[in-house]
């Protein structure tokens, strides 16, 4: 063929590297920019190392293959290259391509960004790259539509693709999405590809692609410009700085321009735009929070940033701020504070948004969030507000307006203002329990309105967190205040929005800032954490224990349905929280008495014990209070490693009393167990600075059920063999119960612990097992232990002791008190001291007793005498009266006959008595003497004296 020949110039051309040969290295060849074949080209020369590059800032001039420093105006990564600016394509010596299948719609440029299709199509955006060395690719997304499926992949020389689980990119939250893949050395193809569908008539959002930065090529031949609305003023920039609101910059800026009298810019603007007329819809009004008085002011704000001209001739002026009006109550829940702001109801109270006032017994609050009135936005629960557009410009998106809140005009028309309502999660209320399969979980209802004079739209979104939503309602354009309610039927549900947009059309001006979505009421039921503004009826008779049915005080019980309260009986308990009926309260067992807040029963160590032959025996256990700790006796691993079973016991205490306490330190959750006894495994240390290792605690009796000398106390039994007695005291025994129950102890343990009397024990800590259950359990559920100690024995009193008196000497008598054997008592009363006392000795008393009955003796015998002689003078008189009456019955004798004549008294002085002995003649008169009592016919009585002894009668 014939050859031309042409003038080469430096702009014919470019310098490219050959491809690294097996020792790195590499040839600088001259590459005409076009087709035609000319001569003249510079010849190859020997290039860099492959393993060169240059530094951020610089660039790699090919003629002189040394790096040099980007110009002002320009920047480099170094080894890499960027794509921030998207108007149009990159050509050039990138081999950028967008292609659509089957369809005419592409990857569109969008100056900041490129935008994929929106149609039903798949688009694909590729770049071609080979990297002397791994690399990466950088690049930011915003993908916030689920109906585009959006995934990004590198093929490699061979066409391998990247592993199918990495490429499928995740949806955008709130902001642009960082995505980074390492790339091999060699060439790579880049693909973002999408693929869209469409639901009925809804709308696509594309996918936003931006700052694509590609690192591992090794050096870069050129420096690239500033893209409009940014500058670097220094030489050697590795990025440009975007030039500050009202200003601007073109393309290759070394310094940002102040936009012209009238006119503004947003910050990294290439351009400036003229100051519209200012109108009602570049500001908006809102309420300060409630001050002291309870007033609020209603201030004006111009939407930012601003861009109106309120100078020019028919621009509104913003009016004035500082108006006071009463502030709105407080919604239902809140109650007014002293600062006039709103504070939520504690838990158990309501109110009607003035003052909170404590549910009734036997009803419980109905919880959720009902705000009616807009002073401020509320805290409680989390609700917030945020505005965002394709850009993600976060501001205040609602205002409030008293009775409604409302949205801001925003940033720009296209922007999605959200309103976000998160709460914790849903509790069913305790009115509902047996209904609760159909009764509903939550359900939230808001009343709202639309005024719009284009496309707008309002969404409400329901999901699991405020970025992970979905539509469940969407209202397009103008509508009528209205109410909408939705149900709630997941306790995953647990985010609301509302989201309101004026245009979905993109790069439009501000032109609808006065299109307003207003909000007027919103109310959610069975919010966990909620507030009331009202009470009900609660269902009593379940008792659960996270019922929030308010209770009636300690020590008292609800009567069913009927919320009325009435106290226990004396000395009884309640385990349930919510005590529904008398049977609710548990009589406390022998010789326990309640704590003071109704829960359990306890003893203060004391004890009053009566025996069968009725002594009372008192007993003071104080000194054995203190938890106590015990082994078992060892055991052996398979591997000789010998551990314990180890016991801790709070035998009594008053309330308030420490008590016992097994734990675990070998696992991290350091589990630990109180309750009156407790076990636990140990392993001992032979290390003498390392501690013991404890694991496996469990309780085996948290509550008391009673102090008795019985070896059977409800359903819990400490037979007497297991612990044979070897005196007549009988031991005290406390028996404990367990509510933990295991697979084996269904229901659940128990423990019973024996104090018998040992005074010559002197240990408080002297705890045996039974000797055929030396872990102090056969069955693994019920454990028994024997507690000796002087401690054990009840309390010494009088008649424990007996008092040994000496005999009387030398005018002394001794008393000594000792106790009385075998000794059973300790404490208590002490031994009295001897006792010295005077006392009289005998020989003095035996003669004083002699002179003292001989005195009798002789007193006696005298008056025996004088009796006797009487006694013969009364029965002579007797006789002479009776002859006197002559037989005549009935009547008695003239007071001459009965009188003594004279000389009678010698008379009878004179009888025979002299000739016998005093003795016998007492004897003989005994017997000569016959009483005969007769009767008369007129009442009388008369008594004869019949006289045997003929001698005698003669003498009468």
């Amino acid at each position: 063929p014939e050859i031309t020949l042409c003038q080469i110039k430096n702009s014919d051309y470019h310098f490219e590297y050959t491809e690294c040969d097996v020792l790195g290295s590499r040839w600088r060849v001259a590459i005409p920019n076009k087709a035609d074949t000319c001569t003249g080209l510079p010849d190859p020369v020997k290039g860099t190392q492959c393993t060169f590059s240059c530094s951020e800032g610089e660039f790699l001039d090919m003629r002189s293959q040394k790096c040099q420093k980007c110009a002002a105006g320009t920047y480099s990564l170094g080894t890499g290259v960027a794509f921030d600016e998207w108007d149009s394509l990159p050509t050039a010596h990138h081999s950028f391509s967008a292609v659509n299948i089957f369809c005419s719609s592409t990857w569109t440029p969008k100056g900041d960004y490129v935008a994929s299709n929106m149609d039903e199509c798949t688009a694909t955006l590729s770049y071609a790259v080979s990297l002397k060395k791994p690399g990466t690719v950088f690049f930011e997304y915003f993908y916030p539509d689920n109906s585009i499926y959006f995934e990004f992949f590198v093929q490699n020389d061979q066409c391998q693709s990247t592993a199918s689980a990495s490429r499928w990119m995740k949806i955008s939250e709130k902001d642009w999405s960082q995505h980074t893949v390492e790339l091999n050395k060699g060439n790579n193809v880049l693909y973002w590809r999408t693929t869209t569908y469409t639901v009925l008539d809804s709308a696509v959002k594309p996918v936003l692609l931006r700052n694509i930065a590609i690192s591992g090529v090794a050096y870069t031949s050129e420096c690239f410009h500033c893209k409009p609305g940014t500058h670097s003023t220094k030489p050697g920039s590795a990025r440009c700085a975007p030039c500050p609101a009202d200003t601007y910059s073109t393309k290759g800026a070394t310094v940002c321009h102040q936009c012209e009298q009238g006119k503004y810019s947003e910050a990294g603007s290439g351009s400036c735009k003229p100051r519209p007329p200012c109108t009602n819809s570049d500001y908006f009004y809102t309420h300060t929070p409630c001050d002291s008085e309870g007033k609020t002011q209603l201030m004006y704000k111009w939407i930012e940033p601003k861009i109106c001209n309120e100078t020019i001739e028919g621009a509104v002026v913003l009016p004035a701020s500082g108006e006071k009006k009463t502030c709105p109550p407080c919604n239902p829940g809140f109650f007014v504070t002293n600062s006039s702001n709103c504070e939520p109801c504690t838990s158990g109270f309501y109110s009607n948004g003035t003052a909170c006032t404590e549910c009734p017994v036997g009803t419980e609050p109905v919880v959720g969030f009902e705000y009616k009135w807009w002073n401020t936005i509320p805290t409680i629960p989390l609700l917030t507000c945020a505005l965002f557009n394709l850009f993600l410009f976060v501001m205040t998106a609602w205002e409030v307006a008293g009775e409604y809140v409302y949205t801001t005009p925003g940033d720009q028309d296209t922007d999605y203002l959200m309103l976000i309502l998160n709460v914790p999660g849903y509790s069913l209320p305790q009115s509902t329990v047996k209904d609760r399969e159909r009764s509903e979980l939550s359900r939230i209802t808001f009343v709202f309105e639309t005024i719009c004079s284009a496309d707008c739209k309002l969404f409400f979104l329901a999901g699991y967190n405020e970025w992970n939503n979905n539509i469940v309602e969407r209202w397009n354009g103008s509508n009528r205040k209205q109410s909408y309610s939705y149900l709630i039927q997941s306790n995953s549900t647990v985010t609301f929005a509302w989201t309101f947009q004026r245009t979905g059309k993109f790069n439009t001006e501000r032109k609808y800032s006065a299109d307003v979505a207003k909000i007027y009421s919103i109310y959610i039921t069975n919010v966990v954490g909620g507030v009331a503004s009202q009470c009900r009826r609660c269902a009593v008779s379940s008792g659960k224990a996270d019922s929030a049915c308010v209770p009636c005080p300690a020590g008292h019980y609800m009567v069913n349905r009927t919320g009325e309260c009435k106290s226990c009986p004396p000395n009884t308990f309640i385990k349930a929280q919510h005590p529904v009926g008398q049977a609710a309260c548990i009589q406390c067992g022998p010789n326990t008495i309640r704590n003071k807040a109704y829960s359990s029963c306890l003893s203060d160590c004391t004890l009053d014990m009566q025996t069968r032959g009725g002594t009372l025996l008192r007993y003071d256990f104080s000194p054995l209070s203190n938890v106590t700790g015990f082994n078992s006796s060892p055991r052996f691993t398979s591997k000789g490693l010998r551990y314990f079973q180890h016991f801790r016991v709070g035998l009594c205490g008053k309330e308030g009393q420490v008590p016992a306490t097994c734990v675990d330190n070998v696992t991290e959750s350091g589990r630990e167990v109180r309750g009156y006894v407790c076990q636990s495994t140990v392993v001992p240390s032979e290390i003498r600075s390392q501690s013991i290792v404890s694991s496996q605690p469990f309780l085996i009796g948290d509550s008391l059920i009673g102090v008795t000398t019985d070896t059977t106390l409800g359903g819990i039994s400490s037979p007497h063999g297991l612990f044979p007695a070897t005196s007549g005291l009988p031991d005290v025994i406390f028996y404990y119960k367990s509510s933990e129950t295991t697979q084996a102890c269904k229901e659940g343990r128990s423990a019973t612990i024996r104090l018998r009397c040992s005074p010559t024990v002197t240990a408080k800590d002297h705890i045996t097992m039974p000797s055929n259950c030396s872990e102090g359990t056969c069955d693994g559920c019920s454990f028994h232990f024997l507690w000796q100690s002087q401690h054990a024995c009840p309390l010494c009193t009088k008649n424990h002791y007996k008092e040994i008196v000496s005999a009387c000497i030398q005018g002394i008598q001794r008393t000594t008190y000792v106790w009385q054997q075998p000794l059973q008592c300790y404490g208590g009363e002490s031994l009295p001291a001897q006792k010295v006392s005077a006392c009289v000795p005998l020989d003095l008393w035996l003669k004083f007793g002699v002179s003292t009955g001989s005195i009798a003796a002789v007193l006696l015998v005298g008056l025996s005498c004088y009796f006797w002689k009487k006694t013969r003078k009364l029965q002579y008189k007797y006789s002479k009266l009776k002859m006197t009456t002559g037989g005549k019955e009935c009547e008695l004798p003239t007071a001459d006959s009965c009188a003594i004549m004279e000389g009678e008294d010698a008379e009878d002085d004179l009888m025979d008595l002299t000739k016998k002995s005093f003795f016998t003649k007492m004897k003989s008169f005994s017997r000569e003497f016959q009483q005969v009592s007769l009767k008369t016919d007129c009442g009388c009585e008369l008594i004869l004296f019949i006289v045997k002894d003929l001698d005698l009668r003669r003498e009468f």
